[in-house]
């Protein structure tokens, strides 16, 4: 009897380079170079587009191109099979500390785009006028994930620029003279300085006088910037309300407040969520405090009582965003990891606090909303936070039986796969500014070479 070995793997000659007849044959295929790239099967969760079942999604270069019931691969296509995963818009992290200080022994960027992060906003603890210059830099030598970051509210205060001139250069328009005799004589600061997202008050480092917080809101809304509060001390975000006179103010790590540092911590966050009913006060909570862990050791711990609260909160719509703050093992350690944002998502919605599309949206279109929103700009939804045509291809896809994100793509190139870093997607991310989404800087370069 003659036995037939089949095999199911089609045209595996031209997917990898081998000999044939003694000559050396290439491999055809580089997803680099493909035509298209196509998500097959997967369940596509896309809140903004109110999208929730098995579709189809081809995108090239670094944007979707294509959302179907089905879509016929052709030849040179790069083809993902993800019957059985989910498929999100990528996550976006609006406070997620990435290499703010001396990181030399951790890859909080890096370990981030692994769990599913595709953009994430960096909120020093007292991030100066070159905080963009330097972690620009970074951008600029290849980093895999889209980042921006928010200027420490004292260090922009700090300079000789009078109230409105700190205005005008948040705006683009500050006179260049102005800007290199009385902010910073270094011309590559006055440069990238405003471009940022957000600048921010943090009560762990410092408390700003009164003044200080007033010309902080007054510059914020009338730049169109993200006022973003450290959010642990009740008293501190009551005393924040209060001077806010109604100006758009957002309370950063909201649920920090239930975890008993200053305030009984049913008590703590009850007070923060009554602040945050009011229309001009948005927040957003840590998703390791929302698991049933209660938190990381390394961060902080929230007890059950006061996470039913925040959990209440949720389920009402009062807060609508998530965010890590961490990774915990960071120099720069936040209160959360990114390693919980993908299992939080998912057992909100197991749990029955959160639709699966809602709580796809609380790391994906809320938070693009609130930034364009703060920043009266119009891009944020049009590319990121959701799946359809036109949007950066900036996906996760998600395992829900282990949690965890299968593959990250980052402006089309995969940056994640299986929890692990894809090296060759180092130069996928760029930088986030109010304005949009930047390649890179030009910052890097300028030691390399002078464009003539």
């Amino acid at each position: 009897m003659k036995t037939i070995y089949n095999s199911r793997i089609p045209k595996l000659p031209e997917m990898i380079a081998s000999l044939h007849e003694g000559q050396l044959a290439a491999s055809k295929v580089t997803t680099t170079k493909s035509k298209r790239s196509i998500l097959k099967g997967g369940l596509v969760v896309d809140p903004k587009n109110k999208v929730e079942g098995h579709k189809d999604i081809a995108f090239q270069g670094q944007w979707i191109i294509e959302v179907a019931d089905e879509i016929i691969p052709e030849k040179g296509d790069a083809v993902y099979q993800v019957e059985g995963l989910q498929v999100w818009p990528g996550l976006v992290d609006m406070h997620l500390h990435l290499g703010d200080l001396f990181e030399v022994s951790t890859r909080p960027i890096f370990e981030a785009v692994a769990d599913g992060v595709t953009v994430g906003l960096s909120p020093g603890a007292g991030n100066t006028f070159m905080a963009p210059a330097l972690l620009g830099a970074e951008v600029d030598r290849g980093v895999p994930m889209n980042i921006g970051v928010y200027l420490g509210a004292l260090n922009v205060l700090g300079s000789m620029l009078s109230l409105e001139e700190l205005i005008a250069l948040f705006r683009g328009t500050l006179d260049e003279h102005i800007a290199l005799t009385k902010m910073t004589r270094n011309r590559i600061t006055y440069l990238t300085a405003p471009l940022i997202v957000g600048i921010k008050d943090h009560m762990g480092h410092w408390l700003s006088s009164d003044e200080h917080l007033d010309h902080t809101f007054e510059l914020t809304s009338q730049a169109g910037l993200v006022f973003m509060s450290h959010t642990q001390d009740p008293a501190h975000a009551e005393r924040l309300v209060s001077l806010s006179k109604n100006r758009p103010l957002h309370l950063a790590h909201a649920t920090a407040a239930g975890c008993g540092t200053h305030d009984d911590p049913v008590s703590g966050i009850k007070r923060v969520i009554e602040l945050l009913k009011m229309p001009h006060v948005s927040g957003e909570f840590v998703t390791s405090m929302l698991r049933t862990g209660g938190g990381n050791r390394e961060g902080l711990m929230m007890p059950p009582d006061a996470r039913e609260v925040a959990l209440e909160a949720l389920s009402d719509g009062i807060v609508d965003i998530l965010i890590s703050d961490g990774q915990g093992d960071a120099t720069m350690k936040g209160f959360g990891d990114t390693r919980d944002n993908v299992p939080c998502i998912l057992e909100l919605a197991e749990s029955g606090v959160l639709t699966l599309s809602d709580a796809v949206a609380t790391m994906t279109i809320n938070p693009v909303h609130l930034l364009e929103k703060c920043t009266y700009q119009s891009w944020w939804s049009k590319e990121l936070g959701h799946l359809g045509e036109g949007a950066r291809a900036n996906i996760v896809i998600v395992d829900p039986r282990d949690k965890s994100a299968t593959y990250t793509f980052v402006n089309g190139v995969l940056a994640g796969f299986e929890n692990r870093v894809v090296r060759r997607a180092n130069g996928a991310g760029g930088w986030v500014c109010k304005f949009g989404l930047l390649e890179r800087l030009g910052v890097g370069d300028l030691s390399a070479f002078v464009v003539n």
